[in-house]
Order: structure tokens, then sequence, then C-alpha cells
């Protein structure tokens, strides 16, 4: 009966949108606070080198914590990012990216 239990909660999780770790929209939105500085300015643009930067409201928790991590093990090359990904746990990240993609969708305001 338990390997019955284990496959089918294996299976659950190889579904699309699927996830076994979730993060808290409201534990987010309070670490989410020095990202704001950047990501939730209308056409902010880095100086050098020059590039907008991304706005983060909406995009999917998955992938935005798949950027941290790739930051935080120097995967993706930005020294600002790479410097605050490093202080993050793996909690942080999901809560911070269940905060924007809550943002999107108008449910974490």
């Amino acid at each position: 009966m338990r390997w019955m239990a284990a496959g089918a909660a294996a299976l659950l999780l190889a579904l699309p949108g699927v996830s076994a770790a979730q993060g808290n929209i409201e534990a987010g939105r309070a670490k989410a606070y020095t990202c704001l500085g950047c990501h939730a300015v209308e056409g902010y643009r880095n100086a050098y080198p020059s590039y907008r930067v991304p706005r983060l409201g909406g995009q999917h928790q998955e992938y935005l914590v798949s950027a941290l991590q790739a930051y935080k093990n120097g995967d993706r090359q930005h020294a600002t990012m790479q410097a605050l990904a490093a202080t993050l746990s793996e909690q942080d990240m999901l809560d911070i990216a269940a905060y924007f993609e809550a943002e999107g969708r108008g449910g974490a305001e």
C-alpha cells in the first residue's frame, strides 16, 4: 500500500504546474522589499551595461526560483543579483517567487 501512495505522489509531481514546495505570498512580500527597488520601477534601465531591468510581477514561480538559484550558484552572471541571491535560502526564493507570481494575478495587493 505504501508503494502505491509513493507512486501516486511521484506521478502527481510529474504533472506540469505541480510543485512539491510552495512559497508563502505574505512572507515573500516582506522578503521582496529589496527586489522592488529595481524590479518594480516602470521603465528602469541599468546604467552599465545599459539594458531594461525586467518587471517581475506575474512571472511564474518556477522560473523565478530557477533564476535565483542560477545567480546563487554562478550560472547566471550579474554581480548584484549574485550577491543578493547568495543570501537567500531555498524557502526565501520560494516565498519571493510566490509573491511576484501572485502580484501579476492581482493576488498580492
